[in-house]
């Protein structure tokens, strides 16, 4: 065993932003598996579909959101990197 963990790419593509709203929308892949998100910055929740292999992207993606929040703008492609194969 090579003790390196597994790695699997993210790919974020934002689609809306309404600041007045306090939400941002979007789609996120991670290996075969691919959900729409909706996050609403204000209240700090997120909502992924489908629920197929949710449990894999929530915790990861709400971080990422988390630390780039700011930065995200609609029609941006951006990636993270999780500790996981999926």
């Amino acid at each position: 065993m090579s003790g390196k963990l597994p790695k699997t790419t993210a790919q974020v593509r934002v689609t809306d932003q309404s600041w007045h709203r306090g939400v941002l929308v979007g789609e996120v892949t991670a290996g075969d598996f691919a959900w729409q998100f909706e996050w609403n910055f204000r209240r700090g929740r997120l909502q992924v579909v489908p629920s197929h292999g949710r449990a894999l992207i929530v915790e990861p993606l709400g971080r990422f959101l988390e630390k780039w929040d700011y930065r995200l703008e609609p029609g941006g492609d951006y990636s993270f990197t999780i500790r996981a194969r999926f």
